[in-house]
Protein backbone atom coordinates (compact mmCIF):
# COMPACT_ATOMS: atom_id res chain seq x y z
CA UNK A 1 0.00 0.00 0.00
CA UNK A 2 0.88 3.45 -0.98
CA UNK A 3 0.68 6.84 0.38
CA UNK A 4 1.11 9.81 -1.40
CA UNK A 5 1.16 13.60 0.22
CA UNK A 6 1.72 16.24 -2.64
CA UNK A 7 1.16 20.36 -2.62
CA UNK A 8 1.32 23.90 -4.01
CA UNK A 9 0.76 22.84 -7.39
CA UNK A 10 -0.81 26.35 -8.13
CA UNK A 11 -3.10 25.03 -11.36
CA UNK A 12 -4.23 27.92 -12.85
CA UNK A 13 -5.54 28.45 -16.78
CA UNK A 14 -2.21 30.14 -17.66
CA UNK A 15 -0.39 27.04 -16.92
CA UNK A 16 -1.23 24.07 -19.07
CA UNK A 17 1.78 22.45 -18.74
CA UNK A 18 1.18 21.85 -15.08
CA UNK A 19 -2.17 21.04 -15.55
CA UNK A 20 -0.88 18.22 -18.05
CA UNK A 21 1.70 16.94 -14.93
CA UNK A 22 -0.95 16.92 -12.73
CA UNK A 23 -3.29 14.79 -15.46
CA UNK A 24 -0.26 12.17 -16.17
CA UNK A 25 0.21 12.04 -12.34
CA UNK A 26 -3.64 10.97 -11.91
CA UNK A 27 -3.74 8.78 -14.46
CA UNK A 28 -0.51 7.21 -13.46
CA UNK A 29 1.51 6.59 -9.94
CA UNK A 30 -1.63 7.99 -8.46
CA UNK A 31 -3.62 4.69 -9.31
CA UNK A 32 -0.85 2.78 -6.84
CA UNK A 33 -2.07 4.67 -3.55
CA UNK A 34 -4.68 4.01 -0.64
CA UNK A 35 -4.87 7.36 0.16
CA UNK A 36 -3.49 10.87 -1.79
CA UNK A 37 -3.33 14.19 0.54
CA UNK A 38 -3.56 17.22 -0.78
CA UNK A 39 -1.47 19.68 1.60
CA UNK A 40 -3.17 23.11 0.02
CA UNK A 41 -2.45 25.52 -2.62
CA UNK A 42 -3.89 22.96 -5.22
CA UNK A 43 -4.85 25.80 -6.79
CA UNK A 44 -3.23 29.62 -7.59
CA UNK A 45 -6.42 31.06 -6.17
CA UNK A 46 -9.86 30.42 -5.66
CA UNK A 47 -12.49 32.33 -5.42
CA UNK A 48 -15.67 30.50 -4.05
CA UNK A 49 -17.17 27.38 -4.68
CA UNK A 50 -19.77 29.02 -7.53
CA UNK A 51 -16.85 29.49 -9.69
CA UNK A 52 -16.91 25.58 -10.20
CA UNK A 53 -17.84 26.00 -13.98
CA UNK A 54 -14.84 27.72 -14.88
CA UNK A 55 -13.20 25.11 -17.08
CA UNK A 56 -9.84 24.85 -15.16
CA UNK A 57 -12.01 24.01 -12.22
CA UNK A 58 -14.25 21.41 -13.76
CA UNK A 59 -11.67 19.74 -15.37
CA UNK A 60 -9.50 19.21 -12.09
CA UNK A 61 -12.59 18.54 -9.69
CA UNK A 62 -13.19 15.52 -12.36
CA UNK A 63 -9.86 14.28 -12.32
CA UNK A 64 -10.02 13.99 -9.21
CA UNK A 65 -13.32 12.34 -8.50
CA UNK A 66 -11.97 9.95 -11.66
CA UNK A 67 -9.32 9.02 -8.99
CA UNK A 68 -11.34 8.66 -5.94
CA UNK A 69 -13.72 6.41 -8.61
CA UNK A 70 -10.92 3.84 -8.98
CA UNK A 71 -9.88 3.62 -5.43
CA UNK A 72 -7.71 6.00 -4.05
CA UNK A 73 -9.51 8.14 -1.08
CA UNK A 74 -8.61 11.94 -1.75
CA UNK A 75 -8.09 14.52 1.16
CA UNK A 76 -7.71 17.91 0.67
CA UNK A 77 -6.42 20.33 3.06
CA UNK A 78 -6.83 24.01 2.05
CA UNK A 79 -4.21 26.35 1.87
CA UNK A 80 -3.30 30.14 1.77
CA UNK A 81 -4.41 30.31 -1.71
CA UNK A 82 -7.25 28.12 -2.16
CA UNK A 83 -8.93 28.20 1.62
CA UNK A 84 -12.02 28.94 -0.06
CA UNK A 85 -12.54 25.55 -1.20
CA UNK A 86 -15.76 24.59 0.82
CA UNK A 87 -18.06 21.70 0.66
CA UNK A 88 -19.72 21.99 -3.27
CA UNK A 89 -15.76 21.08 -4.76
CA UNK A 90 -15.22 18.65 -2.13
CA UNK A 91 -18.50 16.78 -2.93
CA UNK A 92 -17.69 17.54 -7.24
CA UNK A 93 -14.15 16.35 -6.35
CA UNK A 94 -15.41 13.40 -4.21
CA UNK A 95 -12.87 14.20 -1.66
CA UNK A 96 -12.90 14.48 2.41
CA UNK A 97 -11.60 18.05 3.56
CA UNK A 98 -9.21 18.27 6.41
CA UNK A 99 -8.97 20.81 9.11
CA UNK A 100 -5.63 21.95 9.78
CA UNK A 101 -3.50 20.36 12.18
CA UNK A 102 -4.52 16.70 10.81
CA UNK A 103 -3.21 13.59 12.66
CA UNK A 104 -3.07 10.76 10.74
CA UNK A 105 -1.16 7.64 11.23
CA UNK A 106 1.35 5.69 9.11
CA UNK A 107 2.33 2.60 9.78
CA UNK A 108 2.94 2.66 14.03
CA UNK A 109 3.89 5.71 13.66
CA UNK A 110 1.55 9.29 14.40
CA UNK A 111 2.63 12.36 11.71
CA UNK A 112 1.26 15.50 11.71
CA UNK A 113 -0.07 17.07 8.62
CA UNK A 114 -0.19 21.16 7.79
CA UNK A 115 -0.02 23.59 4.97
CA UNK A 116 2.92 25.19 6.55
CA UNK A 117 1.64 28.75 6.70
CA UNK A 118 0.86 29.13 10.58
CA UNK A 119 4.47 28.08 11.49
CA UNK A 120 5.83 31.15 9.65
CA UNK A 121 5.11 32.96 12.42
CA UNK A 122 8.24 35.75 12.14
CA UNK A 123 5.83 37.12 9.20
CA UNK A 124 3.79 39.31 11.81
CA UNK A 125 2.12 40.86 8.68
CA UNK A 126 0.98 37.65 6.86
CA UNK A 127 -0.23 36.13 9.99
CA UNK A 128 -2.55 39.06 10.86
CA UNK A 129 -3.87 38.77 7.29
CA UNK A 130 -4.24 34.99 7.74
CA UNK A 131 -6.18 35.17 10.89
CA UNK A 132 -8.79 37.89 8.92
CA UNK A 133 -9.36 36.05 6.21
CA UNK A 134 -9.69 32.60 7.68
CA UNK A 135 -12.44 34.37 10.06
CA UNK A 136 -16.06 32.61 9.45
CA UNK A 137 -17.52 35.82 9.31
CA UNK A 138 -15.39 37.59 7.03
CA UNK A 139 -15.67 34.48 4.83
CA UNK A 140 -19.14 34.90 5.21
CA UNK A 141 -19.13 38.61 4.06
CA UNK A 142 -16.70 38.16 1.20
CA UNK A 143 -18.73 35.08 -0.60
CA UNK A 144 -21.39 37.11 -0.33
CA UNK A 145 -19.98 39.83 -3.26
CA UNK A 146 -20.76 38.87 -6.60
CA UNK A 147 -17.99 36.53 -8.38
CA UNK A 148 -16.52 38.92 -10.51
CA UNK A 149 -15.87 41.59 -7.68
CA UNK A 150 -14.43 38.38 -5.62
CA UNK A 151 -11.83 37.94 -8.51
CA UNK A 152 -10.69 41.15 -8.53
CA UNK A 153 -9.78 41.47 -4.91
CA UNK A 154 -8.42 38.52 -5.19
CA UNK A 155 -5.74 39.64 -8.53
CA UNK A 156 -4.81 42.37 -6.15
CA UNK A 157 -4.18 40.90 -2.99
CA UNK A 158 -2.14 38.51 -4.62
CA UNK A 159 -0.25 41.40 -7.05
CA UNK A 160 0.34 42.99 -3.03
CA UNK A 161 2.10 39.71 -1.72
CA UNK A 162 4.14 39.70 -4.19
CA UNK A 163 5.60 43.06 -3.74
CA UNK A 164 5.70 43.08 -0.14
CA UNK A 165 7.57 39.10 -0.52
CA UNK A 166 10.30 41.25 -2.53
CA UNK A 167 11.14 43.15 0.28
CA UNK A 168 11.07 40.66 3.07
CA UNK A 169 13.90 38.57 4.50
CA UNK A 170 14.06 34.68 2.85
CA UNK A 171 14.16 33.61 6.32
CA UNK A 172 11.16 35.75 7.38
CA UNK A 173 8.90 33.53 5.21
CA UNK A 174 9.81 30.23 6.08
CA UNK A 175 8.44 28.21 9.50
CA UNK A 176 9.68 29.25 12.89
CA UNK A 177 11.60 26.44 14.40
CA UNK A 178 10.29 26.98 17.90
CA UNK A 179 6.55 27.02 16.40
CA UNK A 180 7.46 23.91 14.73
CA UNK A 181 8.67 22.28 18.27
CA UNK A 182 5.50 23.67 20.01
CA UNK A 183 2.98 22.46 17.38
CA UNK A 184 3.98 18.74 17.49
CA UNK A 185 4.61 19.10 21.60
CA UNK A 186 0.94 20.08 21.79
CA UNK A 187 -0.02 16.98 19.62
CA UNK A 188 2.45 14.29 21.07
CA UNK A 189 4.14 13.89 17.88
CA UNK A 190 7.61 13.79 16.58
CA UNK A 191 6.72 13.55 12.62
CA UNK A 192 5.50 16.45 10.28
CA UNK A 193 4.61 17.30 6.80
CA UNK A 194 3.92 20.36 5.47
CA UNK A 195 4.32 22.28 2.26
CA UNK A 196 3.73 26.04 1.70
CA UNK A 197 7.30 27.24 1.59
CA UNK A 198 8.52 25.94 -1.42
CA UNK A 199 11.41 24.81 0.01
CA UNK A 200 11.94 20.88 -0.44
CA UNK A 201 13.92 19.63 2.27
CA UNK A 202 14.24 16.75 5.62
CA UNK A 203 14.94 18.33 8.88
CA UNK A 204 15.96 16.73 11.62
CA UNK A 205 14.23 18.01 14.94
CA UNK A 206 14.38 17.68 19.01
CA UNK A 207 11.77 17.26 20.49
CA UNK A 208 12.35 17.16 24.06
CA UNK A 209 15.11 15.32 23.90
CA UNK A 210 13.48 12.77 21.44
CA UNK A 211 14.50 13.11 17.68
CA UNK A 212 11.91 13.94 14.74
CA UNK A 213 11.80 14.99 11.77
CA UNK A 214 10.10 18.04 9.18
CA UNK A 215 9.34 17.23 5.73
CA UNK A 216 8.48 20.22 3.37
CA UNK A 217 6.64 18.95 0.25
CA UNK A 218 8.35 20.63 -3.32
CA UNK A 219 5.96 23.09 -5.33
CA UNK A 220 5.62 22.44 -8.63
CA UNK A 221 7.15 24.17 -11.36
CA UNK A 222 6.63 25.54 -14.85
CA UNK A 223 10.01 27.16 -15.48
CA UNK A 224 12.22 27.41 -19.04
CA UNK A 225 9.36 25.23 -20.48
CA UNK A 226 9.89 22.36 -18.41
CA UNK A 227 6.89 21.54 -15.82
CA UNK A 228 7.14 19.23 -13.15
CA UNK A 229 6.78 18.34 -9.58
CA UNK A 230 7.38 15.78 -6.68
CA UNK A 231 5.50 13.07 -4.68
CA UNK A 232 6.02 12.01 -1.44
CA UNK A 233 5.61 8.77 -1.35
CA UNK A 234 4.81 6.63 1.69
CA UNK A 235 5.67 2.75 1.06
CA UNK A 236 7.25 -0.48 2.24
CA UNK A 237 7.38 1.79 5.80
CA UNK A 238 9.39 4.55 4.31
CA UNK A 239 9.14 7.94 2.50
CA UNK A 240 11.32 8.76 -0.52
CA UNK A 241 10.74 11.56 -2.76
CA UNK A 242 9.26 10.93 -6.21
CA UNK A 243 9.97 12.97 -9.31
CA UNK A 244 7.36 13.80 -12.04
CA UNK A 245 8.12 15.42 -15.18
Amino acid sequence: MQIHFISDLHLCADRPALTAVFERYLAGPARAAARLYILGDLFEYWAGDDDLDDPLNTHVAGLLADLAESGCQVFFMPGNRDFLIGADFAARARLQLLAEPARIELGNEAVLLCHGDSLCTDDLAYQAFRSQVRNPAWQAQFLGQPLAVRKQVIAGVRMKSEEAKSEKAAAIMDVNAEAVIALLREHGVHQLIHGHTHRPADHQVDVDGSPGQRRVLADWRDKNGTAGGEVLVWADGKLSRQPLR
